[in-house]
């Protein structure tokens, strides 16, 4: 009778047990979340390690995964040419791959300048045209240089460029005040901005602390990176989701950060456009002295997901032909171009230029406004010269220009990891 009793008691204990026993144990990850499986050997610049599974690949592997996306985003730094000889072998394989069904999302490029862009790919622009219709000296400001081979290749093959990014109105407006406090017409503006992902949010207060600009404007700079992704994933859909260009697809061109890890600009497109996508991106292995300033001090959070599905180990590397400069504060004049300053042993001021002075003419070239100063320029290299006509007080001279880069003149931080 008594054991009878506690039958059910027993099997109550046991029940609890055996549920006690099937219950989820929390436990430490096995492995690292962004390298689970450790390569056989540390990279080397040319190596390619997919990230997933730990193995070194060749060029020919990484093109034909990247092939069979709709979205390929390739990560760069924006001022080591190596990153973009990656975009531009991306770019030309889905081409190869699917001819007349590829266009190039650029970050260089606002929606504003798609018209100048259409007609650089239809080939109706010169260079000279394409730069100075674009305002790229303006909008990007980077070497033209790094670029050129990507815009030539669209050119020549036809392939439609995408400008991506916020226009500067908007991102100035946004970095002051939250969307809220904005006028309708500008809140009306923004894409849909999903402000709440942490890993976002981790990543950039860590740019942020590195670039010691303290906290008070961190709100501001989470506004205005947010902003950036968003609108990036956003004109990505648009011309993706557009029914005439249904079986199309898009390498999308971008500083590192804003790919890597998939949180930026990779699932804010998902969100609005479940679709395939893979991730590449350059890691610099050997950096030279000389560029080591330009490293950000950025303390990056460990995320827990891989960084890429490919890393192309690079070197951090120059142009062949670094830019140089003349040395002058350019200004508008009735006639030729003003001359509002000139920098100190610069080439201009070895030349004899002076502030007050009138540039005229170079190389037989007419000068009407700055950007033919900055044109003709940006195509010289250290060791060339340049012969000038100028106006001062009302006469006419000349001087002759020689090129050089002053050994104080170091290349700004532009590195975009």
């Amino acid at each position: 009778m008594c054991s009878m009793r506690l039958f059910p008691l027993f099997l109550l204990l046991a029940l609890v047990a055996l549920m006690s026993a099937c219950a989820p144990t929390l436990t430490a990850p096995l492995g690292d979340p962004q390298r689970p499986y450790e390569p056989e050997r540390p990279p080397q610049v040319g190596d390619i390690l997919h990230n997933p599974t730990g193995f070194y690949v060749d060029e020919e592997a990484m093109l034909n995964a990247a092939a069979d996306a709709r979205i390929v985003y390739v990560g760069e730094t924006h001022d080591n040419p190596a990153a973009h000889r990656v975009q531009l072998q991306v770019i030309q394989a889905l081409a190869a791959r699917h001819p007349g069904q590829v266009a190039i999302g650029m970050e260089m490029f606002v929606p504003a300048q798609q018209e100048v862009l259409d007609r650089w790919v239809a080939g109706e622009l010169s260079e000279k045209e394409f730069l100075r219709e674009s305002r790229w000296h303006e909008v990007w400001r980077m070497d033209f240089a790094l670029y050129r081979d990507i815009l030539l290749l669209a050119r020549d093959q036809g392939i439609a460029v995408i400008g991506l990014n916020a226009e500067r109105s908007l991102v100035r407006q946004l970095s002051l005040h939250a969307p809220d406090a904005l006028p309708d017409e500008v809140r009306a503006a923004l894409p849909e901005m999903d402000m709440d992902d942490p890993y976002q949010r981790a990543l950039i207060e860590a740019i942020f602390a590195g670039h010691e600009a303290g906290r008070g404007g961190l709100e501001g700079f989470v506004r205005v990176q947010t902003l950036w992704d968003e609108t990036m994933a956003d004109n990505i859909v648009r011309y993706l989701a557009d029914p005439a260009n249904a079986r199309h697809r898009m390498v999308v061109l971008a500083g590192g950060n804003h790919v890597r890890f998939g949180f930026g600009i990779p699932r804010r497109v998902f969100r609005r456009l479940p679709t395939s996508y893979l991730i590449i991106g350059s890691k610099e292995i050997h950096i030279p002295p000389d560029k080591q300033d330009r490293l950000m001090d950025v303390d990056i959070p460990h995320f827990p997901m891989p960084p890429y599905d490919f890393t192309v180990f690079t070197e951090y590397e120059d142009l062949p032909a670094p830019p140089v400069k003349l040395g002058v504060l350019l200004e508008n004049a009735p006639t030729g171009v003003g001359v509002a300053g000139v920098m100190p042993d610069s080439p201009a001021a070895r030349a004899g230029i002076e502030k007050g002075d009138v540039l005229l003419e170079m190389d037989g070239t007419e000068l009407q406004e700055s950007f033919d100063v900055i044109y003709l320029v940006r195509r010289k290299q250290p060791g060339d010269t340049a012969h000038l006509r100028i106006l001062r007080d009302g006469t006419e001279v000349e001087a002759k220009v020689d090129f050089f880069i002053p050994e104080e003149n170091e290349q700004p931080m532009t590195r975009d990891k």
